[in-house]
C-alpha cells in the first residue's frame, strides 16, 4: 500500500506518505531535504527570464535557440532515462518540471523573434523543435496514464526490492539500460547546449536581454540536486561505488554543467557593461532625436 511504513522499519512518516520513499536515517532525511530545495531553485529559476524578455523584448537575440533546443532535448531524455532507469522520485518530478519550463521558455522565444521582424526558422530547427515538442508531450501523457494506472511503477528505485542478505553489485536491468544510455546521452546534450549560449554572448559582447538570476538558480538547484543524489544511501546489500555508477549520468548532467555555467557567470561580470541591446539602442537615439 502506499506510505506503508510496515516495509520501512524506522522511516520518516511524512517521506512515505508524500513520496512514497524510504528514509531511514538523516542522510536520506537529508536528500529528500536536499532535493525540494533543488526543485524550488528550478521553479524559480525561470521566472526571472520570463520578466527579463518581457521587460527587454530582446530574447531572441539573448538567447540561443540552440542553447534552448539542447537544454529541452536533453530535459526530455532526462525525464525518459530517469523514468527506465528507476531513478529517485523527486528525480522524475524535477524531470517532469524540466520539460513543462522548457516549452514555457521555447514558446517565449519564438513569440519574440516573430514579434521582432518575422523571420522564420530554417527548416531543420522547425523540424527540431516540433519533434522535441511532440515527444515531450507524449512523453508527459505516458508518464501520466503509467503513474494513474500503476502508482508502483511510477516510484523510483524501490530501496528494499533486493533481500538483505543479498550481496555484491545490483545488476541492470534491460529497462535500465536502456535508460542508462539515454539518461548519458542527455547528460552529453546538457553540456552540449551551453556551448552556443557562450557563443552568443561572445559574438554580441553583452548579456543584455539574459536574466543572471537564471543561471544563478540553475547552479544553486544543481548542487542541491547532485547532493541529494550523494546522500541518498545505498539500497540494501548494494556498495557506495555501485550506487555511483547507476546514478552516474544524472550526477553528470547536474555537475558537470556547473563548470560552463561559470564560464557564463563571468561573462555576466566582463559584459556588465557591454553594449545595450537593439530595443535599448532604439529607445536612446529616439531619445536624443526628441532632446535635438
Amino acid at each position: 500500500p502506499f506510505g506503508n511504513l510496515s516495509d520501512c522499519p524506522n522511516g520518516s512518516r511524512w517521506i512515505m506518505d508524500v513520496f512514497n520513499e524510504c528514509a531511514q536515517d538523516s542522510r536520506d532525511v537529508a536528500s529528500v531535504v536536499l532535493g525540494l530545495g533543488s526543485i524550488g531553485c528550478f521553479i524559480a529559476a525561470a521566472f526571472p527570464q520570463f520578466y527579463q524578455a518581457c521587460r527587454t523584448g530582446i530574447m531572441d537575440q539573448a538567447l540561443s535557440i540552440y542553447f534552448l533546443l539542447g537544454w529541452l532535448g536533453g530535459d526530455l531524455l532526462n525525464l525518459i532515462g530517469s523514468f527506465l532507469a528507476d531513478q529517485l522520485p523527486l528525480q522524475v518530478y524535477t524531470a517532469v518540471y524540466y520539460v513543462l519550463a522548457d516549452l514555457g521558455m521555447l514558446s517565449l522565444y519564438c513569440y519574440y523573434r516573430v514579434k521582432n521582424g518575422g523571420r522564420a526558422f530554417p527548416a531543420p530547427i522547425n523540424a527540431a523543435f516540433v519533434f522535441l515538442s511532440v515527444g515531450s508531450l507524449s512523453s508527459l501523457s505516458l508518464l501520466g496514464s503509467a503513474s494513474t494506472e500503476d502508482p508502483g511503477t511510477f516510484k523510483g528505485r524501490s530501496l528494499l526490492s533486493a533481500p538483505r542478505d543479498e550481496l555484491g553489485p545490483k545488476p541492470f536491468s534491460r529497462t535500465e539500460i536502456i535508460g542508462f544510455t539515454i539518461g548519458s546521452i542527455s547528460s552529453v546534450l546538457y553540456l552540449c547546449s551551453r556551448v552556443p549560449q557562450i557563443w552568443t554572448n561572445y559574438k554580441r559582447k553583452s548579456t543584455s536581454g539574459i536574466s543572471y538570476s537564471l543561471f544563478a538558480l540553475v547552479m544553486l538547484g544543481n548542487s542541491l540536486y547532485g547532493l541529494s543524489v550523494l546522500l541518498k544511501n545505498p539500497e540494501p546489500g548494494q556498495g557506495q561505488g555501485d550506487y555511483i555508477l547507476h546514478h552516474l549520468p544524472w550526477l553528470v548532467g547536474s555537475l558537470g554543467v556547473l563548470a560552463l555555467d561559470v564560464v557564463i557567470s563571468f561573462q555576466f561580470l566582463a559584459y556588465r557593461k557591454g553594449r545595450p541591446g537593439s530595443l535599448e539602442e532604439r529607445d536612446a537615439l529616439l531619445g536624443e532625436q526628441d532632446e535635438s
